[in-house]
């Protein structure tokens, strides 16, 4: 069959459904977005090619208004062709509101009425799913029985020496209520009460709690695992792969990529909603930290590998003293120099109260002279290391293939090794990252230090990260992938694709098509936008917050029904709590005061109680967030949401981009910023009957050139400009 006709049959298909009696409306947005998605998909070569075949690739690049019905515009079209090709849908998403929709919701409808049937099956990490034989080991000692022969697990609870710390200073009956806990999951997992997911919880436990369970693929040994019959992972693994359908998150995919968890991206239709996310998504995946002060984990380490070399008889571990010794003799002197270098600075940022912990980078990720002889030693140890490490698990393998009687011992034994195995990989990624230069013209990687102090002990940290996004994804993720589409509300920065187009490694692609789905709703007759000019320059904070406060307080007294506030930091946000006068406090719900879902459900139920209720938020509140109707009438962003002027990275890039004669904030800075708004202003209208008011305090919005880019990447709201009033 030819393109066009996949094309032609999957838009034939969207139109059916869309006119069956019932079911879904049709707009003629979402239409040209399903034709968009299907002409994409069907021009994509799937599958092994002719050798030296240059396959076909096929992406678009599309922004689709609120109200345009996006989920059902690419997921019709491009399951309808992904079953006529015999082949699978991939969608990823940022945020778990989106994944839940998709598969509480959209998918199961689609699946009701579509003519041919489809699974669908949600793909989480490994570590969202409980570890059966960890979770044996932990019942067995609180119930005083032995744990197979293993050394005790105590020093397994927490792998990091300030949560040991936090262990430490808890009573005995807290941590026999915790053992307790491990005891009921057991049970509840024995009697199929619980499917092993962590997210299945009546109350999810806290990380340090969750850790000790948690399957790691570090310590997992698949088939060869006593319990992988009733494995969590492994059962939840056969439904993704009788699955035509996997939703998935952006983390995930860029972080198994090439593990075969999720389908082939040169054999499969990938949608990545949410797509604006990515860059910052594959920044973080593709970073790398290692502490350089605590190492008592070395020496555990190779302990465990040498015993456990021992009894399977490899003869590499004769090598585990010299490569341990030397690795944390390095990674000491490593530290030493970064506090002889940087440590006065530091200490002064941890004395003079600043929160978190104290930050140093490095001017265009150079390293001090003295530092690359120690880590160039650390990044060699750290691989002969991990060469003694893959022999030992390699034999450990082979026994629990020859001895399957002795599969639970060896098992626990390969968990023991894979348990700290991890921190080693680090290392060695850490390493490499930070003794890297970048070629001539290219951009160097952020490189930075870290100080903190938790009770007693000292952390010294070292991180390097990739700084350009695009380059990162194009290296990973667009050399694999045949036909994407990449769809979210906010993809244009000032009209352009351009912005996006760079971040996420697209720009001057061929394959690459961009389409641009207006939104169905008359924003200048829905909503009003009120800019409230301020005397104060909101670059001063202190004398901004104050007046801003004063102003918001005004406006908040006028809300009827649902309202949002929206700040850009948690002091700003403290500071409007403080002032609020004791009549409207019963009135306001604050982010973190409750568990998101409590809090919004208490929120609708004020609003369908006919009482006003306002939420004040931070940045995870302005995305995502579907308060339709009177939910959210009133709209309040106290100040421009420009990222915080210190992170790293971002200071990296904009050094980089300074010595090449370029000017961050007007290439980085206000594109980004756009985007940003343009999210949160998307909280106001959520349907064509809505009606809302978005009030703003950044003067800036309306004085300054870039507030103009800015604004002009919002909905085309009729717009109100007003002078705040002294107080």
């Amino acid at each position: 069959m030819s393109s066009s006709e996949w094309a032609r049959n999957a838009v034939s298909a969207f139109d059916r459904m869309v006119n069956v009696e019932g079911g879904f409306r049709s707009r003629p947005g979402q239409r040209l977005m399903a034709e968009k998605v299907a002409e994409t998909f069907a021009a994509a070569q799937l599958g092994k090619l002719e050798e030296d075949e240059e396959p076909q690739r096929s992406i678009a690049v599309i922004q689709a208004g609120t109200g345009v019905g996006k989920s059902l515009a690419y997921a019709l079209p491009a399951i309808a062709m992904a079953l006529e090709r015999g082949t699978r849908v991939l969608i990823s998403t940022a945020t778990v509101a989106l994944q839940e929709q998709l598969v509480s919701k959209d998918l199961p409808a689609l699946a009701q009425q579509m003519d041919q049937p489809f699974k669908y099956a949600l793909a989480k990490g490994r570590g969202r799913y409980v570890c059966k034989l960890k979770l044996e080991r932990l019942a067995s000692v609180a119930q005083g029985d032995g744990a197979d022969g293993a050394e005790p697990i105590d020093d397994d609870f927490f792998p990091e020496e300030a949560a040991q710390a936090r262990q430490a200073q808890r009573s005995p009956q807290e941590n026999a209520a915790r053992l307790q806990f491990y005891t009921s999951m057991a049970d509840a997992l024995a009697t199929r009460g619980w499917d092993g997911d962590r997210d299945s919880l009546d109350t999810p436990p806290e990380p340090e709690v969750w850790s000790p369970v948690a399957a790691e693929g570090s310590s997992c040994t698949g088939k060869h695992c006593p319990v992988f019959g009733s494995c969590s992972y492994y059962e939840k693994r056969k439904d993704l792969v009788q699955a035509q359908v996997l939703v998935a998150n952006h983390d995930l995919l860029l972080s198994t990529l090439g593990a075969r968890l999720l389908p082939e991206l040169d054999n499969c239709l990938l949608i990545l909603d949410e797509a604006h996310h990515l860059p910052a998504t594959a920044l973080s995946q593709f970073a790398c930290e290692m502490n350089l002060s605590q190492l008592t984990w070395i020496d555990k380490l190779a302990s465990r590998a040498q015993r456990v070399g021992a009894l399977v008889e490899v003869s590499e571990i004769a090598d585990i003293p010299r490569h341990s010794g030397q690795l944390h003799q390095h990674l000491q002197d490593c530290a030493r120099l970064v506090m002889d270098e940087y440590g006065e600075g530091m200490r002064q940022q941890l004395q003079s109260g600043g929160r978190g912990p104290a930050r140093v980078r490095l001017p265009r990720g150079e390293l001090p002279p003295g530092l690359v002889e120690p880590l160039a030693q650390a990044a060699h140890h750290a691989s002969a290391f991990l060469d003694v490490l893959q022999a030992i698990s390699k034999a450990l393998r082979a026994q629990m293939r020859d001895r399957p009687d002795e599969a639970k011992r060896l098992s626990t034994l390969y968990a023991q090794v894979g348990s700290l195995a991890p921190r080693l990989e680090a290392v060695h990624d850490t390493t490499q990252l930070l003794l890297q230069d970048a070629p001539q013209g290219s951009v160097p990687a952020a490189k930075w230090f870290t100080l903190d102090v938790v009770g007693d002990f000292v952390a010294i940290k070292a991180y390097a990260s990739p700084v350009i996004p695009g380059s990162t994804l194009r290296h990973h993720l667009w050399n694999q992938v045949r036909g994407a589409v990449l769809t979210s509300a906010t993809l244009t920065s000032g009209g352009q694709f351009d912005f996006f187009l760079r971040e996420s490694g697209l720009y001057n692609d061929p394959s690459v098509s961009t389409l641009e789905v207006a939104s169905p709703f008359n924003y200048a007759e829905q909503g009003t936008l009120v800019v409230t000019e301020t005397q104060a320059d909101p670059r001063t904070p202190q004398q901004f917050a104050s007046e801003m406060v004063d102003a918001l307080l005004e406006d908040l007294a006028q809300v009827q029904s649902g309202g949002l506030v929206l700040f850009t930091s948690r002091e700003q946000m403290r500071l409007a709590v403080d002032a609020l006068p004791t009549a409207m406090r019963q009135h306001v719900l604050v982010q973190n005061t409750l568990p998101r879902s409590q809090l919004l459900h208490q929120h609708r139920e004020r609003v369908a109680a006919g009482l006003p209720s306002i939420i004040f938020g931070m940045q995870s509140f302005g995305e995502g967030l579907d308060l339709p109707g009177a939910l959210c009438e009133s709209l309040f962003i106290t100040k421009l949401p420009f990222a915080p002027p210190d992170d790293p990275v971002d200071e990296a890039r904009a050094e980089w981009l300074r010595n090449s004669g370029r000017d961050p904030f007007s290439e980085i800075v206000v594109p980004a910023t756009a985007i940003r708004l343009a999210q949160w202003v998307g909280r106001a209208i959520r349907t064509e009957v809505d009606q809302a008011h978005v009030y703003c305090y950044d003067k800036r919005l309306v004085r300054t050139g870039y507030g103009q880019r800015l604004l002009a990447s919002l909905p085309p709201f009729t717009l109100h400009r007003r002078t705040a009033q002294p107080s």
